[in-house]
This record gives structure tokens, sequence and C-alpha cells, in this order.
């Protein structure tokens, strides 16, 4: 029998309905990701109903690389941590699975009491670039089968890598919405294709998908623009802690420049 780090299931039943719901809103589901206990309360304090963690955040906190190389206590310790501090419900970026079956994923973000989770499509660990399409379809279908049977509908953010490989844009494009489309169809309730940035594209790309699109919120286009185009969810992805760190690394700078004037 699972435990639950986050409540009861039919706590977790609830909070998962709640973050599926807000994808499907008017207005765009707004995701400043946090990497730690303190993070989190922050993104909570500021008025966020969901908080989502960002893995290459979390990662470089923990002195790891961003590549799914993890090990799956620690990756789960941070979200139960965060699970545990916080009242309202969480999504877990959890790379590519870390190696986990797809019952083990989901019992794992059970239990750490999240709701939601990014699952990508790299191989990390094949060397081929990316996992074929079909297969990641079939794993995305197997979680939403284990997640039914486990009673709560954890939300997948499905993450779509075509447009991070090198190659003719357009192919590229075209294959990000194929595989967008397929995973879907295979009970994904959102996807998230990597680097799609600029305006014209992620109109598209909203248009062909028909469905819960996720872009990243840091670049040229303000947030009012990503919600004309049809944006249902927007991340930070690391951009927080960067920014965070860029100001600690600055004022230790200014602090190390004054003992050098010391006597």
């Amino acid at each position: 029998m699972t435990t639950v780090a986050g409540g009861d299931r039919g706590g977790l039943a609830e909070r998962a309905e709640a973050l599926r719901r807000l994808h499907t809103s008017s207005r765009p589901l707004v995701l400043p990701n946090a990497w730690d206990v303190a993070s989190a309360r922050l993104v909570v304090k500021a008025g966020f109903p969901i908080v989502a963690t960002s893995s290459g955040a979390v990662a470089a906190t923990l002195g790891y690389e961003d590549n799914d190389s993890m090990p799956v206590d620690e990756a789960f310790g941070v979200i139960a941590r965060i699970a545990r501090s916080v009242s309202v419900p969480v999504t877990a970026d959890v790379e590519a699975g870390y190696g986990l079956s797809p019952q083990e994923l989901v019992e794992r973000l059970l239990d750490a009491g999240a709701v939601g989770c990014n699952l990508e499509d790299t191989d990390h660990h094949g060397g081929a670039g990316l996992v074929d399409a079909g297969e990641n379809a079939d794993r995305l279908r197997a979680v939403r089968q284990a997640a039914s049977e486990a009673g709560a509908h954890v939300v997948l953010n499905a993450r779509v890598d075509v447009l991070r490989l090198e190659g003719d844009l357009r192919e590229l494009f075209e294959e990000a919405v194929r595989r967008a489309r397929l995973y879907l169809q295979a009970g994904a309730d959102c996807v998230f294709p990597i680097r799609l940035a600029d305006d014209e594209p992620i109109g598209e790309f909203v248009r062909r998908v028909e469905g819960p699109v996720n872009v990243v919120g840091v670049g040229a286009l303000p947030l009012a623009r990503l919600t004309e185009l049809g944006v249902a969810r927007i991340s930070f992805a690391g951009f927080l802690m960067s920014q965070l760190y860029g100001a600690h690394e600055a004022k230790l700078s200014e602090i190390a420049a004054e003992v050098s004037t010391i006597a």
C-alpha cells in the first residue's frame, strides 16, 4: 500500500483535478518554477495556484547534470519536501523518468505528493537523440493507465524535444507537431515543445496541435501575447534560479573586491 507525503489519495485526486482544469481555462496557467522549499513557498506567497519544479534548477542545486542522471531518491526527495511544505498542487519535472517503469513513476510521484509531471522524449541513455515517437506514446499511455489505477489523474505534460536537434527547421517543426498530436492522443494533458519561441510558429503549433500547449515564458513575447496565441501553460524553467544566482554572484564579487582593499 502506497503512503502519500502530500495527503491521502482522495486529497491528491482533488489536487490533480484542480491542476487539470487549469489547463483548459481561458487564461494560461503561469508557472514560475521552483527548486526547493524556500522558492516554492515564495511562488505560493505571490499568489500562484500551482508549484512546478524545474529539473535543471533542482539538478544544479544538488550537484548533477540535467540529463536524467539524478539518483531517484534524491530527485523525489526534493519533490516530497516541496509538496509537504506548500498548500497548493505540485507538478514535478522528472526529466525522462529516471529509468522508472510507468507504474513505479506514478507510485513515486504520488508518494511524494505530486499530482503532475513533465516527461521528455530525449533519449539520454541510448544515444539515439530522441525516443521513438510511438514508443514514447506507449509509455505515456501506460503512465496514464497506472495513474488511473492509482485513483488520481496525474497531469502529464509531454515535452517534445525535436526543436533542440539540428536540421531543416520546417521538417523539425512538422515532426514536433506530429509527436505532440500523438502524445495527446496517448493521454497527455499538455504538450511542451522546447525552444518554440517565436510568434508565428507558436500560433501555428497551437492551431495544428489542437490541445493544451506549454511554452517557456522567457523571451521576446510578453505573457499577454502568448495568451492571445492560445498558449495554455507558460513556465520559466531554470530562469528564476539563474537570475537569483546571478545576483548572488555579483554580490559575492562585490564583497570579494571590498575584502581585497583591506590592508
